[in-house]
């Protein structure tokens, strides 16, 4: 009995160990960190790409994803009016009320309108998508990213890398394949090495050559798309980044020259002692 017993002990650690592995594997293919106008210690939004990819978001990726945390009146930020703003609001229905006769009743939407999710609870957004529902977009740029592991996550504190998310986003948007190169793809799920979770998803490929018309002539291509809107997801989920970065710039020239003078002062302070 006793060797049974430790028997299935090994052959349940053997699967936990298999387990890990597998599941240590995602994503198949690391994203590969792209070149962002925002990076860095003094980068900044492009509010010309802002609005693109807001853009994009509109018609593409708000049909299945909400973005429940954002105000249509922060548009402005990317560079639109307030009467742009008030226009794209109206052209949104929220739920409010209740009125005088205690019914909930649809309104356009105001700029202090939050944007309306696409579906009305988790359990229809689920049945809607093969059974998953797809994640809220206000903070995906920061709440999606790949670990880059030791060493490379030393350097990142030197470099202040800051952009795994929108990378991540920007692989995935295009990293969906045909070949699954022998990984098991369940039946209404699409392969893509990319995905941090397993290889495939429930999402088939959202973007395809052509499908938004740029204003400003920039390419409409999948990867320019994928740019685009993964920088105005960085937006969304940290729309004051750039006074943040123009603040502690501020602040380290303060401690910089505070330490000076401190030093100065303690060497006339204590001179006389030497």
């Amino acid at each position: 009995m006793k060797s049974i017993l430790n028997g299935l002990a090994a052959l349940g650690l053997g699967l936990a160990a298999v387990t890990a592995a597998n599941a240590a594997e995602y994503p198949i293919k690391k994203p590969v960190e792209q070149d962002w106008s925002f990076a860095g210690p003094f980068g900044t939004y492009d509010k010309g790409q802002l609005q693109r990819g807001f853009k994009v978001y509109r018609e593409v990726c708000a049909a299945c994803h909400s973005m429940n945390l954002v105000a249509f009146r922060n548009l402005e930020d990317l560079g639109y009016s307030e009467a742009q703003v008030r226009a794209i609001a109206a052209e949104y229905e929220v739920e409010d009320g209740p009125d005088d006769s205690g019914d909930m009743f649809m309104r356009a939407a105001k700029p202090s309108d939050r944007f309306p999710a696409p579906f009305a609870n988790p359990q229809q957004a689920a049945a809607s998508n093969n059974g998953a529902v797809p994640p809220d977009f206000s903070l995906i740029a920061k709440a999606r990213a790949v670990e880059r592991g030791f060493p490379t996550f030393v350097f990142d504190i030197f470099t202040q890398y800051a952009e795994a998310g929108p990378d991540y986003i920007h692989a995935l948007l295009t990293g969906y394949e045909e070949d699954s190169h022998g990984h098991e793809v369940p039946e209404g799920t699409y392969y893509n090495p990319y995905f941090i979770s397993s290889a495939s998803l429930a999402m088939a490929p959202p973007l395809s050559e052509g499908m938004v018309t740029y204003d400003d002539g920039a390419p409409e291509t999948v990867d320019q798309y994928a740019r685009d809107v993964a920088a105005f997801l960085m937006w969304a989920a940290e729309p004051h980044m750039e006074a943040r970065k123009s603040t502690g710039f501020v602040v380290m020239i303060f401690l910089l020259l505070f330490g000076g003078l401190m030093y100065l002062t303690k060497r006339k302070i204590w001179a006389d002692l030497h």
